[in-house]
């Protein structure tokens, strides 16, 4: 599966920077993925998100998106590979996605229905599809 995790900067605490190196190398073993980390400049660039998302399945990590658990998820992600289509994970910048791209979204997903640090909601978010796609592959991380 093709996953393109699309970022308002890179994380800049030093825990995020670790959780973020690792969790991408974890789940690099188990997808294709690419990262795009936009400058903050592109906060509110709507046109940049298309530009980096074209042609793809874009999900937008959104506060009020649906709430997914790790099964669910996982299913979700399953029947995106079934599409053989990239799909875009989309993480704003601290103050979230331009509202063209949240509602121009295949898909909105939160994270929490709590506001999350901006460099904390990029490590959770590969953790997340890191924990999804290990259910998947039947490995024993996911319990």
């Amino acid at each position: 599966m093709k996953l393109h995790i699309v970022t308002v900067g890179k994380p800049k605490l030093a825990y995020a920077t670790l959780g973020w190196d690792d969790y991408l190398h974890r789940l690099q073993r188990l997808h294709t993925v690419r990262v795009t980390q936009l400058h903050d400049k592109y906060a509110d660039d709507a046109a940049k998100f298309r530009e980096v998302t074209a042609g793809s399945y874009v999900v937008a990590l959104e506060i009020e998106g649906r709430d997914l658990h790790s099964p669910q998820l996982a299913d979700f992600l399953r029947s995106r590979e079934l599409e053989a289509r990239e799909v875009s994970l989309v993480i704003g910048g601290p103050d979230g996605l331009p509202p063209e791209i949240r509602s121009q979204a295949d898909f909105q997903w939160s994270l929490s229905r709590l506001t999350l640090p901006h460099d904390l909601a990029m490590v959770v978010t590969l953790e997340a599809l890191f924990r999804a796609s290990t259910i998947n592959a039947g490995l024993p991380y996911h319990r």
